[in-house]
This record gives structure tokens, sequence and C-alpha cells, in this order.
């Protein structure tokens, strides 16, 4: 669409205020992402801006907003401590060209077909993770390494961190920033046109100033200095067969949340659909140009692709600015960094953290589907005893096994009263589930008329097919009437 004086002015109604409320979002995240990942707070903007200048420029989704995201942190962490931050940069760039590859082959959409319940999981199990280890940081102590590790010792630290001025200190600061986001739904209207997370860290950083809070705030090298643009020794870190496991768990995992964000993001307004293969590639251009300067992985963020399009964004314009808006604030201001508590970043962590594990929508779907419950359950499970990408693994295999069994799955319910027996037939009917098919109708034993109901099934091959129809023109040559539900379309009698 060609740019005139009226799509000018409609940029700066909708699009202009949009990309200032996402901003302000972005900002105390991307932050918070950073330190959390044991990078310099400035590479978490760094990635910002470029999800905004790069990625946003680029066509696939209008209105997803990219950048760090709390699901790629532990995996982040996780390589930082394993080679070192100045090799991020070379593993972030190789999974950027690795996305870049599966759009041009067109695999974009081939994301959408990963259980819902591996992805549930997967964010599951990185919730709990997170939680774990920013709780540490939440109450002045230093994590064990490991998850398990970390959430056995959470309420021992707990209990030490309250003893001491520090300790109890960052607590408070902590339990003010999750109660201001729980309750910030709550405030009057005009009062929540501000961003909860923006409000919970000007509040907590007010607080340690005024209050004079033994608290850390966050380390501040400028903007420049903190880049780390990969050389010769960082590229040769690719010639070890673990990195790209690395490599792999980042283009796969930051490729998924993506292009599951981006449908969630279609459902929230009327405009446009994303293409898939077409975001797939911003993605993977954005993570090139961010690991070429060394900063964090990126991802399509639902939380500022929310806000974006509940702000009333129309285009991309909205993404555009407010990489923009990051750009600005890196270079003109990032003295405020200093003034923002460590426990405010992890309190805002905690908060993204359970909102990953989501307990409710868990239990509801335990309530409604048990099977795919337990396939997020072991992917979780997995991700907290082993590693993000081992437990995505494990998730993945007990989605094929639920499948295998849905599969071959089928069961016979039997009633008996006297106006007859009803025999209703669940799942699929196929020639591998035709031996106990077969045991089990032999077992019934008609008390008058007999309705077999086969309404509950899924599938029928040619081969149970003709079991059943043998079955009930059986019982018809002894006298027994034999209905059958629904009608000839699966049964003929013969």
């Amino acid at each position: 669409m060609p740019w005139n004086s009226a799509r000018v002015r409609a940029v700066l109604r909708t699009d202009l205020p949009a990309s200032i409320t996402v901003f302000l979002v972005a900002v105390p995240l991307c932050v918070g992402v950073s330190v959390a990942s044991g990078a310099p707070a400035e590479l978490g903007l760094v990635t910002g801006i470029i999800g905004g200048l790069v990625a946003g420029a680029l066509p696939g989704s209008s209105l997803q907003v990219s950048g760090p995201a709390a699901g790629l942190t532990v995996l982040v962490h996780a390589a930082v401590t394993a080679y070192g931050l100045p090799a991020l940069g070379v593993v972030v760039l190789t999974a950027g060209l690795v996305q870049v590859l599966l759009a041009l082959l067109r695999l974009g959409r081939w994301f959408r077909a990963v259980s819902a319940a591996v992805v549930e999981g997967m964010l599951t199990g990185i919730g709990i993770v997170l939680i774990a280890s920013q709780g540490y940081v939440l109450l002045d102590r230093k994590a064990n390494g490991e998850a398990l590790s970390n959430l056995a010792g959470l309420p021992a630290a707990a209990v030490r961190a309250v003893d001491t001025e520090a300790g109890a200190a960052s607590l408070v600061i902590g339990a003010l920033v999750i109660a201001v986001l729980v309750l910030w739904k709550y405030v009057p209207r005009r009062l929540a046109l501000l961003p909860g997370p923006l409000v919970a860290v000007v509040l907590a950083a007010a607080a340690v100033r005024l209050l004079d809070l033994p608290v850390q705030t966050v380390r501040v090298d400028g903007l420049l200095d903190t880049l780390q643009p990969p050389g010769a020794e960082q590229f040769a870190l690719l010639l070890r067969p673990e990195v790209w496991g690395t490599v792999l768990a980042f283009a796969l995992i930051a490729s998924a949340e993506s292009l599951f964000s981006a449908s969630a993001v279609d459902h929230m307004h009327a405009g446009p659909r994303t293409a898939y293969n077409r975001e797939l590639l911003a993605q993977g251009v954005g993570n090139t140009v961010a690991g070429a300067l060394g900063a964090l992985p990126m991802t399509a963020v639902i939380v500022r692709s929310a806000a974006n399009v509940q702000a009333g964004a129309r285009t991309k314009a909205a993404r555009i600015l407010h990489g923009v808006w990051l750009l600005l604030f890196a270079l003109v201001l990032p003295g405020l960094l200093h003034l923002v508590p460590l426990a405010a970043l992890a309190g805002l962590l905690v908060h993204a953290g359970g909102k990953l594990v989501a307990p409710r929508a868990r239990w509801r779907l335990w309530r409604a589907d048990r099977s795919e419950a337990l396939v997020l359950l072991a992917t979780a499970v997995g991700i907290v005893t082993t590693n993000l990408l081992e437990g995505v693994v494990i998730g993945l295999v007990a989605a094929l096994a639920k499948t295998a069994w849905d599969v071959t799955h089928i069961r016979l319910h039997v009633e008996h009263s006297p106006d007859g027996t009803v025999v209703r037939v669940h799942g699929n009917a196929t020639f591998v589930k035709l031996p106990t098919l077969v045991d089990r109708l032999e077992d019934v034993t008609p008390t008058g008329p007999v309705e077999l109901d086969l309404s509950a099934l899924t599938h029928l091959d040619a081969a149970c097919r003709q079991a059943l129809t043998s079955w009930a023109d059986q019982h018809r040559r002894r006298g027994v009437p034999v209905t059958v539900t629904p009608e000839a379309e699966l049964i003929r009698s013969g």
C-alpha cells in the first residue's frame, strides 16, 4: 500500500501511541531477560532494537513484536555458562541461519504440527526452571545450578534470606513487584493504560532509592562497550558437536515459540493473517543480525505482541517505531538502568515464570484430556530433571506414544437391561486390534435385542467392519434382533 497523507495520519493516530506502549513494556523485560541469561543488561536492549528495526520491518506478521524472551532464558544461560559470553554471538548467528534455511525450504507451517501438549509442557518446564533460578536472585542468594537442586533449596534459602538485611530488603522489593503485576488488572482503566511491568520496576527503584535499601542494582557498561561480535576463535566452536545441539535447540525452540505466538496474535485482531514462512525468515534474519553483534537470541514475544494489539496498532509501523525508541533510550538514557534493582527484575521473571506454568490452564487440561496432560507433564518433568532440549525430546516421544495408543486403542462397553443389550464400541477399530475386538465380542451374551452403537468410533477399517458384520449376522441367524447405529453407512448386513 503506497504511503500518502491519509496513511501517515492513520499511523500517527494509532501506531505511534501503540509503539510507545510496547516500548515501555519492552524496556524492563529486555533488561530482565538479559540479566537472567547471564549477559549484560544492554544486550537485551540490542536484541529488542533488532527485533523492531530488522525483524519488524520484514514481511510476515504485521502486529507481532520480537525481542529477547523469557522462554529462552534457561537455554541462553546454559550456553553462556558452558561456552562463555563471547561464544553466544556465533551460536545465535548460526541458529538464525538455520531458521533462514528452514524458511527457504518452506517448513514454517510444519512447526504448527508439533503437539500443543509438548509446546505447553515446554513452557511449563521453562517456567518452573525460571522460578527456581530467579527465586535466588529475588532472595539475594546464589543459585545451586541444577533446577531440581534449586527447587529443593528454595525454602532454606528464603529462611536464610530473611535473617539478613540485604536478603530481607531484596525479598520485599521482589514481592512488591510481583504484587503490582498480579493486582494491576484491578486498577482503574485510565491507570491501566500504563504498562504494569514498567510501573512495578519504577516503584521498586524509587523504594530502594528513597529508603536507601541495601539491594543490588543493574550494572551498566554502555551500549557500544557491551557488543561482542564473534571472531575466528568463536567460530571454531562450531567444530564441536555439542555446540550444534545448542544451535539446533535455539533455532527450533525460537521458531516454534514465534510461530505459535503468531497464531495466538492472529486470533487477537481482524487484520492480515501471518505468512508463516515469511515470519520464520524474518526471525532468522533478526537472529543472524543479533548474533553478528553478540546479542541475545530473539523470538516473537506474546506479552509485547498482545500489548501492541491492545494499544490499537494497525500496521508494522508500531513494532518498527518501538525499536527506534529502544535505540534512543539505549544511546541517550542508559544510566537509568543503574537505578533498577536486580530483585525487581527477578520479580518480573518469577511472575513471567508463573504465567508460563499457568496452573489453572493445566488443571483444566487435566480434567478435559488426561492423556494430553500426561504428555505435557512428561515434557515439563523432562526439562526440569535434564535440560531443555532433552526434555522436549522426551515430550515428543510421549506424544508419539500417545498417538500410537490412540490409533490402536479400542474399547467395548456392554450394558444389559430388561429391554436388551447395548454394545458401544469406542476408539479406532483397525486390524491391529482385531483379535481384541473379536475376543470381546465373543464374550457378549445378549439378554434380548441388541443395539450395536458405533457412533463413538473414530476409524473403522475393512477387517474390523467385516468382523462386526459377521458378529451381527451370526446373532440375527440365531433369532436375536440386531440394530446398528449409525445404520447401513458402517455395517451392511449380509
